[in-house]
């Protein structure tokens, strides 16, 4: 939706906006004539913002484009704001106004990064993980071990022709799921703050945009090729590899196994203008952990806490049995996530001494959460 309508010109993306806006006054309109308060109206066009993205979801694909995504950011504190004060409109132009900000930084260095003449490592980042694994190569081993494949009869330009393919597994589903995972819960998370506690999403902001800027450095210092290149997949870059055996980069097969071949088609698109050699860190594995670290201090169930780290070790193990990346390219990533928390721990710390603690009265009177009782806000001043 958010796709086609980028890619057929901005007077679109400007007409739809003004529909867009008209009929959502008219709705609230309609429903505040009718004695229906303020609240229930936000949270009847959230629900149809959370159905209208589910449907877009399964029917086309996640939104992945850098316009689409802030776009659809943007239409959800549009939502959320409907029939707050003037002062709260300000506040999340401006809210939307950082997120744009942060996104577009990261994606036009990471876009630039292979361009800067940079050597792009290949041995190197191998070599690492084959003295983590006592000179084996888990990416290999794990293919070895449990990639299935079959032979399959495709007819192509009239002709039969016979092409070697996966055969799906219960894992390759899930491994499909955690790996895709990467593009759903960080912007769920974010959505999700920011409406019920304004102070704890600029607390995640902070740590995020951080972790993303030091990742964009990573890449520009060290271009690496990642697995399934280095074992000979083709390639933008004009590397014809040989660092590995031949791999298979079967990483989208969960998703067409269930039917949701459109989720996958919709990435490979969206991969088309990726920045190939973005591998050290893995940002897919950075913010696995990176979500965990962040609700950490507030889960205490011993089951919860080790449910909650499965998520970062299986996000490692399924972009390794993919190819995606190397283990090494993961512990890069949760190290710099470890120093991203330490640094603003550290400067939280450091500004609460010289302000005195962050009051967490709630904005206004409807959020969800009241902030000063809740326990997010409560251990975060203690974190």
């Amino acid at each position: 939706m958010l796709l086609a309508i980028t890619n057929s010109g901005l007077w679109r993306v400007l007409w739809y906006s003004l529909v867009g806006l008209s009929a959502i006054a008219l709705y609230a309109g309609a429903l505040r004539t009718a004695g229906i308060g303020w609240a229930r109206i936000r949270w009847s066009l959230i629900g149809a913002y959370i159905v209208a993205y589910v449907w877009w979801f399964f029917a086309n694909g996640i939104i992945i484009d850098r316009v689409s995504v802030l776009w659809s950011f943007a239409i959800f504190l549009t939502v959320a704001s409907v029939g707050r004060p003037p002062r709260e409109w300000m506040r999340s132009a401006g809210d939307l106004g950082v997120f744009v900000a942060m996104w577009l930084a990261y994606d036009e260095s990471r876009g630039i990064a292979d361009g800067l003449g940079m050597p792009i490592q290949v041995e190197s980042v191998r070599n690492l993980d084959r003295l983590l694994f006592f000179g084996a190569d888990p990416v290999v081993e794990l293919q070895a071990a449990f990639h299935r494949t079959e032979i399959a009869e495709r007819v192509e330009n009239g002709e039969i022709v016979l092409r070697t393919v996966t055969d799906v597994q219960w894992y390759d589903v899930v491994g499909s799921f955690v790996y895709y995972s990467h593009f759903i819960v960080p912007p769920i998370v974010i959505g999700a703050l920011w409406l019920i506690n304004r102070h704890q999403w600029v607390r995640y902001m902070r740590r995020f945009a951080t972790l993303l800027f030091g990742a964009c450095v990573m890449f520009v210092l060290l271009p690496t090729a990642p697995p399934w290149m280095a074992a000979g997949g083709t390639n933008r870059v004009g590397l014809d590899l040989a660092a590995l055996p031949p791999l298979s980069r079967h990483t989208g097969v969960g998703w067409r196994y269930v039917g949701l071949g459109s989720f996958v088609e919709a990435w490979d698109t969206g991969r088309d203008w990726a920045n190939q050699v973005a591998a050290m860190p893995s940002l897919h594995s950075a913010f696995a952990l990176f979500v965990v670290m962040f609700f950490w201090p507030w889960v205490h169930n011993p089951w919860a806490r080790a449910a909650m780290l499965a998520y970062p070790l299986a996000m490692a193990v399924a972009l390794a049995y993919f190819a995606e990346h190397y283990i090494v390219d993961a512990v890069a990533g949760w190290l710099l996530v470890g120093t991203v928390f330490w640094l603003w721990n550290r400067i939280e710390a450091w500004l609460a001494e010289r302000s005195g603690p962050i009051d967490d009265e709630p904005l206004d009177y409807e959020r969800i959460v009241e902030t000063r009782n809740s326990p997010i806000s409560a251990e975060a001043a203690r974190a």
